[in-house]
């Protein structure tokens, strides 16, 4: 007596298309979230105040101070913004902006939380003139203008929010803050945007 299953390919087929709709509807759950929680946090950066950036900057501005050399080029680089500073608008004049200086080969600036410019020897190495300098300063002072280093922040933050609710891990959630200042420090986003 041989036996037979009852399962035959079409029931198969069924199931496995079953399958990929509800991981299709899964996903794309996901993505809208992810969509909408960034159109919410780009519409709400405008109104987030300066105090409550500058809370967030001594949080990240630490990491970098700690590795930040206090150097004949970061004092260069902070005469530079001043000079820049002079002609900022009123309202972005009394930031009181700084620059530092980390001695790393990474060819890159970026604008952080708390008024703080990074500048790295790497970038240094290949501006060839004053003029690039102040330019790559220039720039920096315009993602302050724009609010775009808040911007950078929140979409790492809805992304493993996201990650977060797909997964059901809340535990994820306590790392956020975390890999967010490692996030700014690598900066791609930024770097593929400009």
């Amino acid at each position: 007596m041989s036996y037979h299953s009852p399962r035959n390919s079409k029931n198969e087929s069924e199931s496995k298309a079953q399958i990929i709709i509800i991981i299709g509807i899964f996903l794309g759950m996901g993505i809208l979230i992810f969509f909408l929680f960034n159109l919410l946090i780009n519409t709400l950066i405008v109104f987030i105040p300066i105090s409550v950036e500058q809370k967030l900057g001594a949080v990240i501005s630490p990491v970098y101070e700690n590795i930040a050399v206090d150097s004949p080029q970061q004092k260069t680089l902070n005469q530079l913004l001043n000079r820049l500073e002079t002609n900022l608008p009123n309202k972005q004049k009394n930031n009181q902006y700084q620059v530092l200086y980390i001695p790393e080969d990474t060819v890159n600036a970026l604008a952080i939380p708390g008024n703080k410019i990074i500048i790295y020897q790497g970038l240094l190495k290949n501006v060839d003139s004053e003029n690039e300098l102040m330019m790559v300063l220039g720039h920096e002072l315009g993602h302050f203008a724009n609010r775009d280093h808040l911007r950078s922040l929140g979409n790492v933050l809805v992304l493993k929010m996201t990650i977060s609710y797909l997964l059901g891990d809340a535990s994820i959630l306590k790392s956020i803050i975390a890999t967010s200042v490692n996030a700014i420090s690598k900066a791609q986003y930024s770097q593929k945007q400009e």
